[in-house]
């Protein structure tokens, strides 16, 4: 039998079987959005009751670092080392260090290799770093007149429409700069990133971008974030990240009075709860 309840602050689903019961967080402050997530936590819940879901393992963290980095090769160099370097560090019970900046990055990486493991089963549970993880927020956003600047005049013009189904899509540029035509399917594509896989949504302008690109693009990391910044720069447009293009996408999403779900299904969110925490600054304008 299953049941939604709300416990403190968020709702979560319980289901009963043979004598015994699992309950799981929704993520959300919203019953509307609860009951929508209802079905997918559902299948989970059952799935874990009738013992089909892998166990989990007791990685100790030392093991845990170096599979973490065995299966992330694909970094760039300087990422590579950093993980690498902050990771051996806290093996050994190096202290965090003092610097506000620096702790929030050492917290970072620590926690990602913990949550890591959590999500392919390597272990049962995290150890967290307690601080901020990201120092703090960014919140910078794309005006009109800067993104039609950018769209007009960004060069090469196989870069530029590749700026623009950023914007279009609110992907995440792990997840479309390296796409192929079987990765497009009839009004999305299926991309890998940060949540696994997932499906975004294609609009009638990142369609059209789509069908005027051959062949699709394949770019490194690095040349995105360094080729944006160069372009930008050259434009006149300051402080200009090229994450700002999701971020502005969102922002512009929240100004239409979308769904607080639709918008996190839209943005690949992990949970409903990401985007609530993301979007409660913003203004809906109806």
């Amino acid at each position: 039998m299953a049941s939604i309840y709300k416990n403190g602050k968020y709702y979560y689903l319980s289901i009963s079987m043979d004598g015994k019961r699992i309950s799981k967080s929704l993520g959300t402050k919203d019953k509307s959005v609860a009951n929508i997530l209802k079905s997918t936590v559902e299948k989970a819940i059952i799935l874990e009751l009738m013992g089909l879901t892998p166990k989990r393992v007791k990685l100790p963290f030392p093991e845990l670092a170096k599979r973490f980095l065995n299966e992330n090769k694909h970094w760039s160099k300087t990422t590579y080392g950093l993980n690498e370097s902050i990771l051996r560090l806290h093996i050994v019970g190096k202290p965090l260090p003092t610097n506000p900046t620096s702790r929030s990055v050492y917290v970072r990486h620590i926690n990602q290799c913990w949550r890591w493991g959590l999500k392919h089963n390597l272990v049962d549970k995290t150890e967290l770093l307690p601080g901020p993880e990201n120092g703090e927020a960014r919140h910078r956003t794309f005006t009109p007149s800067e993104l039609e600047k950018m769209f007009n005049f960004i060069q090469p013009v196989d870069f530029n429409r590749f700026v623009q189904l950023a914007y279009y899509t609110g992907a995440r540029n792990g997840e479309i700069r390296s796409i192929s035509r079987d990765n497009v399917l009839d009004g999305s594509i299926v991309v890998f990133g940060k949540t696994g896989r997932r499906y975004v949504k294609l609009n009638s302008q990142a369609q059209k971008l789509i069908n005027s690109q051959d062949p699709l693009w394949n770019y490194k990391r690095d040349y995105v974030t360094h080729k944006f910044k160069k372009e930008v720069r050259r434009l006149g447009i300051k402080n200009a990240r090229f994450h700002d293009l999701r971020r502005t996408f969102e922002l512009n999403l929240i100004k239409q009075c979308i769904s607080i779900y639709k918008v996190s299904k839209l943005l690949g969110h992990a949970s409903v709860r990401t985007t609530e925490k993301r979007t409660k600054q913003k203004a809906c304008v109806p």
